[in-house]
């Protein structure tokens, strides 16, 4: 039978990040991804906060397949055929640790996995981890088939938001439609040329937009969009309950959403190149499982690691994050006498020294926030109509700001109390 110190099920960010850690570290380390090759069936966004790269690959802007570096952010709300936009444009952006990119998950999950064979983790593709593999009780490694088993000290879940080992291991029930989204994302091939001038970049920089509103229909979720070299990628991210209840296709309001006369003006032209779906942990702290137990670590979407407060998609940098610390929990647990659940623990205090559980708990009202359908529906609409009589000039007398919002905010219907509340909730939890 064939053993290794560590075994890591997904070549995800944060599988490979776990791996290439632990080989460092000095343990023999599996990396077992079930696609033909890691980044071929994952989904992500598009989008890198580089932070946990500078800790884990120092000089990992040398060779690292970044699209472009984003230097603009845009927050746009949309009604059925207007919008109204918010940009930040800030060369700060792309510098220092708290630059981030753009990515084709292919190549980079490729990029990361080849850093972790090259510090000495053994990548085998194309096989399914059927189960954790236990012996006596306690978890001693995996199986990949009925019979066949390959043994290990510790095993480093980092399979998605859907794993089936999380719940093998007993440390969650079942997920729940409440607890996860529906992320959706197309790519539009567009020349280099035609983005930058449409987008008005330069030839390494790049763009991002987060879209509320009539992205989603009114249902809860949003839009995002990001500027690669040669395409753009578009999507949704849409809670599962409300495609349920309100019985919607995901597909249906991506094809919606891509055809939005805003949404068009950037993809005039285009060719959609690539399609792809997955599901999005939601709640963050809310939904997490339990992170270790005897010969097992949680990494990653397949520990709830994402974070959405309204203007920023957050998952892949907690995944690499949440990587390293699992490395570094395991070293600590080998010099405590071995991968019990007692000395596995301490993988919460690396998640902490990293930020991981603090940011996700300092956000850990954002997902509950953003469950109120008036975030999606009546207050973009309020701020269209404001907008609009704010730049209509027709020579009927034209009002104050000020007494326009107080008319718009009387039109929607929504008690100015509650209105107040929704404001200071949101401040506090985003």
């Amino acid at each position: 039978m064939e053993r290794f110190d560590a075994i890591v099920v997904g070549a995800g960010p944060a599988g490979s990040s776990a791996a290439l850690t632990l080989a460092r570290k000095g343990f023999s380390t599996l990396l077992v991804e079930r696609g033909r090759a890691p980044g071929v069936k994952g989904m992500f966004g598009g989008r890198i906060y580089a932070w946990p790269l500078a800790d884990l690959v120092p000089e990992w802007a040398k060779d690292c397949p970044i699209e472009r570096l984003v230097i603009r952010e845009n927050l746009a709300f949309l009604t059925e055929d207007a919008s109204l936009t918010v940009s930040f444009d800030s060369p700060k952006l792309a510098q220092g640790r708290g630059t981030s990119f753009t990515a084709v998950r292919a190549k980079f999950d490729a990029w990361l996995a080849k850093k972790a064979q090259d510090a000495g983790a053994m990548l085998v593709t194309g096989i399914r981890v059927d189960d954790l593999w236990r012996e006596g009780g306690r978890v001693r490694g995996v199986s990949v088939a009925p019979n066949d088993h390959v043994a290990s000290d510790l095993v480093v879940i980092a399979e998605g938001a859907a794993s089936t080992l999380v719940r093998e291991a007993g440390l969650k029930a079942d997920l729940e439609p409440r607890e996860v989204s529906v992320g959706i994302k197309e790519t539009v091939e567009l020349p280099a040329e035609t983005i930058q001038e449409r987008f008005g970049l330069g030839e390494k920089e790049g763009a991002a937009y987060v879209y509320a509103g009539h992205a989603s229909m009114g249902l809860r979720g949003g839009g995002f969009l990001y500027t690669n070299k040669a395409s753009v990628s578009i999507g949704l991210v849409v809670s599962s309950e409300d495609l349920s209840r309100k019985k919607v296709e995901v597909q249906d309001l991506q094809t919606k959403f891509r055809m939005h006369p805003a949404v068009q003006r950037l993809l005039r032209g285009g060719k959609v190149v690539e399609y792809s779906a997955h599901l999005v942990p939601e709640l963050g702290a809310g939904m997490m499982p339990q992170l270790s137990t005897d010969g097992v670590l949680v990494v990653g979407d397949a520990a709830g690691f994402l974070i959405n407060n309204g203007y920023t998609f957050r998952g892949v940098d907690l995944a690499i994050a949440s990587g390293i610390a699992a490395g570094e929990a395991a070293e600590a647990a080998r010099s405590a006498g071995g991968m019990s659940k007692v000395n596995l623990a301490v993988y919460e205090k690396f998640l902490r020294a990293r930020n991981v559980l603090t940011d996700l708990e300092r956000f850990r009202r954002a997902p509950l926030y953003m469950k109120n359908e008036r975030l999606f529906d009546v207050y973009p609409r309020m701020l269209m109509e404001i907008a609009e009589r704010m730049y209509t000039v027709d020579g009927s007398g034209k009002e104050r700001l000020f007494d326009v919002v107080l008319d718009e905010a009387s039109a929607a219907k929504v008690p100015k109390l509650k209105m107040l509340l929704d404001l200071l909730h949101g401040a506090g939890s985003m």
